[in-house]
């Protein structure tokens, strides 16, 4: 015991190495410093026009008027409430879209669109903000610029599984999506979901959607479902406008590489350039190791004199250098002098041979000391390593698994438990060079295991304590699933803080992108297109009947299906599948999937059903049919989803008009109106009449295989005409289908491809 006090007091006085990042604040001559509760530092500045600060950008004016005194930007007019070196912190008072419906008409009579444009300052939207939607039942749908170069289209859909009490974001009422860093410009628009099947179970008139950073001083949001009668007591109660917008600031529009040699750069002596980690061209400074202050005042970063805190042997000598320190030992005395070297012992004449010997003896004992503080040191923190591995494991549902492999040698044979240490040496420590892929679940990597097999290793963003079993439960039933159209779990590893998940490796990408690749290098024919829904249909149609628990995938799209090296598709992502009871119809659950895809009987009722993996199902396949992407923001509200758009190109008789011009020239026409006939029957608003997964995958293997006897009765009877195939591809509809002479699509539905239904 005493032996452990004397090394932690000799730990104790091992100095930590001193941060050398630290600057100060620092403002030009004359100029105020701060401005109520808010400190400023150059480049920005207060008053006095320009002379204070960098530029106008930077100027703020401070308002003392108010007790406390509020900053401004002078060139908005919008508070400051904080400022850092690479942020400001703002109230953006103007900055939320309203939504209200009059309930006896049940139109709109308040459409406010969230307009953030920062495409001409330097400044943009921070990843620390959110998008927050609130209100029942409706849609808020995000347009942004990112980088100044990239579009984008996100959104979220804020429901209420209870519509009377209290409502609280993230939860009942709200929902929330990120903003990625480098975001220049967006624009958020509030709709009913209720628009287009059924209007009148709007529960509350309004609803809003703002962009913020939801601190911890605020806490969660809670409101009252009422409060959405009234936006001015929403807004109240709320304090929504308490809640800060963060941007990202950058000096100049150019890159360190390009602004260093011109008189513009504003980096000072002892300082260097960091490029703006947006995205978009701009830098800022900072100082180097070893110095402080301003990086973008003159004379600049001034050397830190480590020497005052004395950082070497108590006996040693220290000087300082630019941007560091020496250490040496006094006259009479050997060693480095540094505390955490050799430091700094007497060395006594021939005359005094014992001191010599007691020096030495001290000085061994010392090492011999340190060292076995070393070990003890590292021995306990390999302890604490093994203890919290084996934390995660039991929280993650390791014991659980262990029990259900015990108890069947079958589970044993099919899945395995991974180390963190060999999960980690696969990736390269997770490196950021081997991810593969990022989505709402988690973050996909590339990995390579010892015996040389590459592999997909999932890392969960989350983990839920509450659903342990159910978890483990589907870890054990996944990894016992076999078939050649699903992607294979080959086990996981439960010692980390997030589960690992490892599949097998895919190697040629997702369908979404070679549906919406225009590159004429490689040509996505419609045989290729059939044969993939096949092969998904089968797998889904396995999923379903084929295992003990019938599972429900819950999020199949397009970017969810991989292709190998011979273009075989592999289901995959099951991070919301759910497994059920044989006695059980539906599931009830929050909703869960990806718009465009989502069954719309879903969202009114969140129970998700076997008939809501065909609704995705149908629109992968209106996908190959058509090549256009599921949601498209470039139309009319009413005409934003695909499937919409396909289901009133049926009912009025003009298919040809959406479909892929690839597919008008090489597909057969018996075999489209077919497969175009079962998307549209996947796409039926009452799940009641959707054919199940089994009879998708028998219809489309059907339709396949006529095409491969039509193809054999061309090849062999060349001068007969046969139709056998017809009886196959069409059940009880008659379809004619008349081409125009121009082959050139129209844009709307007014195409003479003719769908008569019987």
């Amino acid at each position: 015991m005493l032996l452990h006090i004397f090394c932690l007091l000799s730990l104790a006085v091992v100095p930590h190495s001193i941060s050398q990042s630290t600057t100060n604040s620092s403002t030009k001559p004359d100029c105020q410093s701060r401005c109520g509760d808010i400190e400023v530092s150059y480049p920005f500045g207060i008053g006095n026009g320009t002379n204070c600060s960098m530029n106008s950008w930077f100027s703020l004016q401070c308002d003392t008027s108010v007790n406390p005194p509020k900053a401004y930007l002078s060139t908005t007019g919008i508070e400051v409430v904080k400022t850092s070196e690479s942020a400001i912190y703002v109230k953006y008072y103007d900055r939320m879209a309203i939504a209200c419906y009059d309930m006896q008409f049940y139109n709109k009579t308040l459409d406010i669109t969230l307009e953030l444009n920062f495409s001409s300052v330097p400044y943009t939207l921070s990843d620390a903000n959110q998008i927050i939607s609130i209100g029942c039942d409706d849609l808020a749908s995000v347009q942004g610029v990112l980088n100044s170069k990239h579009n984008f289209i996100d959104g979220c859909v804020s429901s209420c599984s209870r519509p009377d009490g209290i409502g609280q974001c993230p939860g009942n009422g709200c929902c929330q999506t990120s903003i990625s860093r480098g975001t220049v410009s967006l624009s958020t628009e509030l709709s009913d979901l209720h628009s287009n099947w059924r209007r009148k179970s709007k529960l509350f008139p309004c609803s809003f959607a703002f962009v913020g950073m939801m601190n911890t001083s605020l806490g969660n949001i809670t409101f009252r479902l009422s409060d959405l009668n009234d936006s001015i007591t929403l807004i109240k109660n709320t304090r929504l406008t308490d809640m800060p917008l963060v941007l990202d600031w950058r000096i100049g529009s150019q890159n360190c590489t390009k602004v260093q040699n011109s008189t513009d750069y504003a980096c000072q002596k002892n300082s260097y350039c960091i490029d703006s980690d947006t995205g978009v061209e701009g830098y800022r400074c900072s100082c180097l190791k070893g110095y402080m202050g301003n990086p973008y005042r003159s004379p600049g970063c001034v050397d830190v004199d480590e020497c005052m805190n004395n950082p070497c042997d108590s006996n040693g000598l220290c000087t300082n250098t630019p941007g560091s320190y020496e250490c040496s030992c006094p006259k009479g005395y050997r060693g480095d002098g540094r505390r955490d070297g050799r430091g700094c012992y007497w060395v006594p004449g021939s005359r005094n041979k014992v001191a010599i010997g007691a020096g030495l003896g001290s000085g061994i004992g010392l090492l011999l000391l340190l060292s076995t503080c070393f070990w003890l040191h590292k021995f306990q923190k390999r302890r604490k390593i093994k203890k919290q591995k084996e934390k995660f494991f039991k929280r993650n549902g390791g014991l659980l698994l262990q029990q259900q492999i015990s108890t069947n040698e079958y589970i044993l044979e099919k899945t395995k438990l991974f180390t963190a240490k060999e999960l980690e040496k696969a990736t390269d420590r997770f490196n950021e060079s081997r991810i593969l892929g990022q989505g709402g679940q988690g973050t996909v990597y590339k990995g390579m295991l010892s015996d040389g097999n590459i592999v997909a290793i999932k890392k969960s963003k989350l983990v839920d304590e509450n659903q342990v079993e159910q978890f483990i439960n589907e870890v054990v039933l996944l990894s016992q699933i076999n078939h050649r159209n699903i992607v294979k779990l080959l086990g996981c590893c439960l010692e980390t803080e997030v589960p690992l998940l490892v599949y097998e490796f895919i190697s040629n990408g997702t369908l979404f992108d070679h549906i919406h690749d225009d590159s004429p290098e490689f040509p996505f024919s419609w045989n290729m297109r059939l044969k993939i829904a096949v092969e998904v249909a089968g797998a889904l149609a396995h999923l379903h009947y084929a295992t003990s628990l019938p599972i429900y995938h819950r999020d199949i799209k397009s970017t969810n299906i991989l292709l190998d090296e011979k273009y075989a598709a592999k289901v995959s992502d099951f991070g919301t599948s759910r497994s059920i009871a044989v006695d059980q119809t539906h599931l009830t659950t929050l909703v869960k999937g990806t718009f465009g895809y989502l069954d719309p009987e879903y969202f009114q009722s969140s129970q998700f059903t076997e008939k809501s993996d065909v609704y995705s199902f149908g629109v992968v396949l209106v996908e190959l049919l058509t090549r256009k992407r599921p949601i498209s923001s470039d139309r009319i509200e009413e005409e934003r989803s695909l499937a919409t758009r396909f289901l009133l190109c049926m009912e009025r008789n003009n298919l040809e008009t959406i479909l892929d011009s690839q597919v008008l020239q090489r597909g057969r026409k018996e075999e489209l109106i077919a497969v175009a006939k079962l998307a549209k029957r996947c796409l039926n608003l009452n799940g009641k009449n959707r054919p199940t997964m089994k009879e998708v995958a028998t219809e489309l293997e059907s339709i396949r295989m006529s095409q491969s006897l039509s193809t054999t009765i061309a090849t062999t009877f060349q001068q007969v005409k046969l139709h056998k195939a017809k009886s196959i591809l069409l059940s009880d509809d008659d379809y004619t289908w008349t081409s125009t002479a121009d082959s050139t699509i129209s844009s709307s539905c007014t195409s003479p491809l003719v769908v008569n239904t019987i």
